[in-house]
């Protein structure tokens, strides 16, 4: 049984916030903690002993600024990884640089949000983070979204799998991974489609195990690296 079948529905999702500057940090635990089901356990200043923290704690989800004094986000996020593959992390930061968000999303982070985010789309993002949704700032992805050039070729994806000795994504597989590049959800992809969650879900999987990763995020930095969308 997994961590979070074992969670009870009525018990709020734990989370810790990694962040050096003080004020963010009483402004996030203050916007977070008005959430029910969400109770932010405890902060720390830097990556070293927030990770101590992090290891005695165990929370839910962790958010962690990535421009820390001593160990950065990205440096603690793999040390974290190293030993809680299951832990939910959560990039947050004021850079919106591609580099940053490709080393965030290689480092295992689950989603990469701005520092500018609304606080009820951030708990929004906690809650599908938790469930096992990945996200990504739709500003950030189109960003790295335009610096990758365009394919001419609309058989460039197929050609692509083919050669591989992947099956093919279908049209509509392609259209649901244009959607994920954006960030969106199940939820969202499934009202922009006009079907079911069911149905976008079910789609989803399949492009993951088409293109051979193991989430969401891995499935985006693909698709833009490799401009398949």
């Amino acid at each position: 049984m997994t961590k979070e079948e074992e969670k009870k529905p009525d018990t709020p999702i734990t989370v810790v916030i990694i962040e050096d500057f003080k004020l963010t940090r009483v402004g996030l635990r203050c916007a977070l903690n008005a959430n029910p089901d969400i109770n932010v356990v405890a902060e720390y200043e830097d990556a070293e002993n927030g990770i101590k923290l992090i290891e005695r704690l165990k929370p839910d989800v962790v958010l962690m600024d990535l421009g820390l004094p001593g160990m950065n986000g990205i440096e603690a996020m793999l040390k974290l990884r190293e030993n809680n593959h299951e832990m939910k992390i959560i990039a947050l930061t004021s850079h919106d640089r591609e580099e940053e968000v490709i080393a965030a999303l290689s480092s295992g982070a689950n989603a990469y949000c701005l520092k500018d985010i609304d606080p009820a789309k951030l708990a929004e993002v906690i809650r599908d983070v938790y469930e096992g949704v990945c996200w990504i700032d739709p500003m950030v992805a189109q960003m790295a979204l335009n610096s990758f050039p365009k394919i001419d070729n609309p058989g460039f994806l197929q050609n692509k799998s083919s050669a591989e000795g992947r099956v093919p994504l279908t049209e509509r597989e392609i259209e649901v991974l244009k959607h994920l590049v954006t960030g969106k959800s199940n939820t969202e992809i499934a009202k922009e489609l006009i079907v079911s969650v069911h149905t976008a879900k079910a789609h989803v999987c399949s492009i993951l195990q088409k293109m051979c990763v193991n989430d969401r995020v891995q499935a985006a930095v693909k698709a833009v690296k490799e401009g398949m969308v």
